[in-house]
């Protein structure tokens, strides 16, 4: 078998490298172990020097201690305190700057900036009285300014890359929290929408009930109905009454849903947007409930506005089907160039169909109406499926 040439190679062992660095992000045991681990490797740099100091060491047991100190950032997350009380041990006893550097660090990124503040000062201040006593190692610096170049900076450097990495830390707590809140809106909004749907199809049907009910009631009057219809003429306006008052109050958009007799129409703008659909409707689904056709609606305009966005151009395949007492919606367009292997990104990449506020108020509307909702890449494609119970036939 012929080697790889070492370009390749090196590629492929970038990529393996990010893979173990996503990997190791989603897990921050893991990552807390690789730090101790790296930090245990520089400080092993001193072994030898360790051992021929006079700190009654040997190089088995400045291994050990050093080990043991650097253990101590598996804390760094929970109590970054404690790695740091270490380091200044180990720096006043073994002159070892290297645990400090990451405790610093530990300290800007898990507390904050004040914590990562006071923790140079106490580290400059601790350092620089170990420097004025006798036995601080020459090469490390015989002179003030010397010592000032050198732990000075350490400490600011790795306290200042770990408050920068805090503020990024928060920068997407919120960005997450945004996504969440405004996942929540759109759910709330859908509804609204939902509530407003059955305001105009029940109160329409209560109306009618009402209306034939007085109709009845004047025909059959005198009679040993008429008590009867005129009871149910006033039940079914009181339950308009109940129904207007529970609904919110409709604003310059309440007008209902459309049902599956719009759906050739947002295909025709889809494919006039450049992106044809092929619309598949079974016959039988043009006799659901008026509620269950709007879900049918919704789901399919926001699958189309969404492949329009982030599939420009790819064909759009439409099936609404009725089978076996199921109603089944399948919305499958073509993945954008690069996406099949690496599956959706976020709201700002190229994902086609957007896993934000649009999916969540879609899963809200089939979820309402007893159905399942799912929305994900399959087979080079991205595929939207809505599981609905298609209740009484009309």
């Amino acid at each position: 078998m012929h080697d790889l040439p070492a370009a390749e190679a090196l590629r492929k062992a970038a990529a393996a490298a990010r893979r173990l660095a996503r990997r190791c992000a989603r897990e921050p045991r893991a990552l807390d172990v690789l730090t101790a681990l790296a930090c245990l490797a520089l400080m092993a740099l001193d072994v030898p020097g360790l051992a021929a100091e006079d700190n009654s060491l040997n190089g088995a047991m400045a291994t050990l201690v050093l080990a043991a100190g650097a253990a101590t950032l598996l804390l760094r997350r929970s109590a970054p305190w404690a790695p740091f009380l270490i380091a200044l041990v180990l720096l006043g006893w073994l002159h070892e700057l290297t645990l400090a550097q990451f405790a610093l660090y530990s300290l800007g990124r898990y507390r904050g900036r004040l914590a990562g503040a006071i923790g140079v000062v106490l580290y400059v201040t601790f350092a620089y009285v170990m420097f004025t006593l006798p036995g601080w190692p020459v090469h490390r610096g015989d002179t003030l300014s010397e010592f000032l170049s050198l732990v000075v900076p350490i400490g600011a450097l790795a306290a200042g890359v770990g408050v920068a990495a805090n503020r990024q830390d928060l920068v997407r707590a919120l960005q997450a929290q945004r996504a969440e809140t405004q996942a929540l809106q759109a759910v709330q909004q859908e509804r609204l929408r939902i509530a407003r749907d059955v305001h105009d199809f029940v109160g329409r049907e209560l109306t009618l009930l009402s209306v034939r009910s007085q109709v009845l009631a004047r025909r059959a009057s005198h009679g040993p109905c008429a008590d009867g219809f005129d009871e149910l003429s006033e039940t079914a306006r009181s339950a308009h009454r109940m129904l207007n008052e529970i609904i919110v109050q409709r604003g310059v958009d309440g007008a209902p849903t459309p049902g599956l007799e719009a759906l050739p129409e947002l295909a025709a703008a889809s494919g006039r947007a450049g992106s044809p659909v092929e619309l598949v409707v079974d016959g039988a689904a043009y006799r659901l409930s008026p509620l269950r056709q709007a879900a049918v609606h919704r789901v399919v305009q926001e699958c189309l506005t969404n492949a329009a966005k982030h599939a420009p151009g790819a064909a759009v395949e439409v099936w609404v089907r009725v089978v076996g007492g199921r109603l089944r919606v399948t919305v499958r367009n073509a993945l954008p160039a690069g996406a099949a292997a690496s599956g959706p990104v976020g709201p700002a990449g190229s994902a086609p169909v957007s896993a934000g506020t649009g999916t969540a108020g879609m899963a809200e509307r089939v979820r309402t109406v007893g159905g399942t909702f799912s929305a994900g890449p399959h087979a080079g494609a991205y595929v939207v499926e809505a599981d609905l119970p298609t209740g009484t036939l009309t």
